[in-house]
C-alpha cells in the first residue's frame, strides 16, 4: 500500500497536470482533491525540493509542474515524499526456504522499481481522464 503522503503527492500532481501548467494555490488543490491543506502544503514543499513542482509567491502564485507530466516518473514522486514502495521480507522458514524467498523478493522489488521508473504521471492522468469519461453522464468508453 502507498503511504498517505504518497497518495497526496500523486493527487496533487494529477491536479496540476489536469490544469495544464496553470498556477494553483494549496487551497485550490486541497479543495479540488478533498485533502487537508496543512498536510498538502508539507507534501508540496517536498515535491518542490525534489524539483517536481515550481512555486511562486503572491496572489497569482501557487504551484505548477516543473516539467511535462510525461517526464515525471511515479517512482521519483514516491522517492520525493519518502514513501518508496517496498515489498515485505519473508517470514520464518527454513534456511533454504528463506534464501529462495529473499531471492524472489529481490527479483520482485527490482521489477517493481523498474515499473515505477517507467510509469509516468501522464499515464496516470490518462487513466484518470478515462475513468472520469466512463463515469460521466455520457457513459463514454474507458480505454486503457
Amino acid at each position: 500500500m502507498l503511504r498517505r503522503s504518497a497518495l497526496q503527492a500523486l493527487q496533487a500532481l494529477l491536479h496540476l497536470a489536469m490544469v495544464n501548467h496553470q498556477w494553483c494555490s494549496v487551497s485550490e488543490i486541497a479543495e479540488a482533491q478533498g485533502l487537508p491543506a496543512p498536510m498538502l502544503e508539507q507534501v508540496l514543499l517536498q515535491l518542490r525540493r525534489a524539483a517536481l513542482v515550481e512555486a511562486k509567491r503572491g496572489r497569482q502564485g501557487g504551484y505548477r509542474l516543473s516539467r511535462p507530466a510525461e517526464a515525471i516518473p511515479v517512482g521519483e514522486v514516491l522517492k520525493a515524499v519518502g514513501a518508496p514502495l517496498v515489498l515485505d521480507a519473508p517470514g520464518d522458514s527454513s534456511r533454504a526456504e528463506q534464501d529462495v524467498l529473499k531471492s524472489m523478493g529481490r527479483r520482485l522489488q527490482s521489477a517493481l522499481d523498474r515499473e515505477l521508473k517507467q510509469l509516468t504521471l501522464q499515464e496516470l492522468l490518462f487513466d484518470l481522464q478515462s475513468w472520469q469519461e466512463c463515469l460521466s453522464n455520457e457513459g463514454g468508453l474507458m480505454l486503457g
